[in-house]
């Protein structure tokens, strides 16, 4: 038995290492990348519900961005608060602002899909970059820095949207841990040619691109989605590319507590569900393969059973891991989670344990 379990541990790690190596290093050892800028007809387009603070500090540092051909597209999802009164007044105090305000429909009630949807068609522009209503850009270079990956075929870019550091925060670091490999693997899936998810706190296509597929119709049903199965249906190897010059991040506030998060995360996966076969299948095999990774070792060496070959697999796949791990962080601006790799890895792993086992029995709740 413990001999069948080894042999199954070389053939999970087998499997680690060919997705940090063949896989993720497609990201992690990429070259820079340039900006230029391409004068490109941009409408940035932000859906709002309830988000009356964080639209009073973010929508005007998008209104300074740096670039010569853009609208501002702000949709109050029928909020409650006062997100549609700050919108009003923005819309008075910047003349490329375009305000939808989007009443409950009863076929559609609470579905961000369709308030995104009337946004889009009252756009102007060609090209729709993308962000949410809690975050904000690195930099005012942030519009020029995402189109200018656009060219007569890629005319889809996925970007990277990351969180805010906490100091002194264990959960801060699990939180951006998980972005950044969440990142490594949509960025290393679309370099190889299988892009399969992009984050709508930073995404980018053309406006045919939303068209050319009707739209959200196919999964209108999924509360979310707007962004990963948009995607997951438009996106292939000829019209996409990423984005993952420092300029072209965006940033917004993590959440605080352990409950905030596993609720947050608890949607975001129950989205995969809805994947191609092949983007479930290899997302299904990386993390299960991480999970025995750990759970073989920790029954190989309890056993004492070749441990001097377990332990050269364990610092082989970790090498690897986390040397790959740490090139992305680096890219991603997130190199203080260098040396934290084993301890977030190791809890990441088990609360998607957690998350999944409790998406089986309840689901999570989306939009607000």
């Amino acid at each position: 038995m413990l001999i069948f379990l080894l042999y199954f541990f070389i053939a999970v790690v087998f499997i680690q290492v060919f997705y940090y190596l063949g896989i993720f290093g497609k990201f992690a050892f990429a070259k820079s990348q340039n900006i230029t800028q391409k004068k490109l007809p941009v409408s940035v387009i932000v859906c709002a519900k309830n988000e009356e603070e964080n639209v009073k500090k973010y929508i005007p540092l998008l209104a300074e961005q740096n670039y010569p051909d853009f609208e501002i597209v702000l949709i109050d999802d029928a909020s409650s608060d006062e997100t549609l009164e700050v919108f009003e007044e923005f819309e008075k105090q910047y003349s490329n602002i375009r305000l939808v305000k989007v009443q409950n429909n009863e076929a559609f009630w609470g579905n961000k899909k369709y308030a995104l949807t009337l946004g889009i068609k009252a756009s102007k522009k060609d090209y729709l970059l993308f962000t949410d209503a809690d975050c904000y850009p690195t930099s005012t270079e942030w519009i020029t820095a995402m189109s200018s990956q656009f060219t007569m075929n890629k005319t889809i870019i996925l970007g990277y949207g990351g969180y805010e550091k906490i100091n002194r925060s264990l959960l801060n670091k699990v939180i951006r841990f998980e972005t950044v490999l969440t990142a490594t693997q949509y960025f290393s899936w679309a370099r190889i040619g299988l892009p399969y998810m992009g984050v709508g706190r930073n995404l980018a296509y053309k406006k045919e691109e939303f068209f050319n597929v009707n739209g959200f119709i196919e999964h209108i049903q999924v509360r979310s989605g707007d962004d990963d199965l948009f995607v997951n249906q438009a996106a292939r190897k000829a019209n996409t590319t990423i984005a993952y010059a420092p300029e072209s991040f965006t940033y917004s506030k993590p959440k605080e507590t352990y409950k905030e998060w596993f609720s947050q995360k608890r949607r975001h996966t129950s989205t995969a569900n809805y994947y191609k076969f092949f983007d479930q299948i290899q997302l299904g095999l990386f993390y299960s393969s991480q999970l025995l990774f750990f759970v073989l070792a920790i029954v190989l060496l309890s056993f004492q059973f070749q441990w001097i070959v377990v332990l050269a697999l364990l610092a082989t796949r970790y090498t690897i891991a986390w040397t790959v791990t740490g090139f992305s962080a680096g890219k991603l601006k997130e190199k203080d989670l260098k040396i934290w790799f084993p301890v977030v890895e190791f809890i990441l792993i088990f609360t998607q344990i957690n998350i999944f086992i409790t998406n089986i029995f309840s689901k999570p709740v989306h939009w607000k």
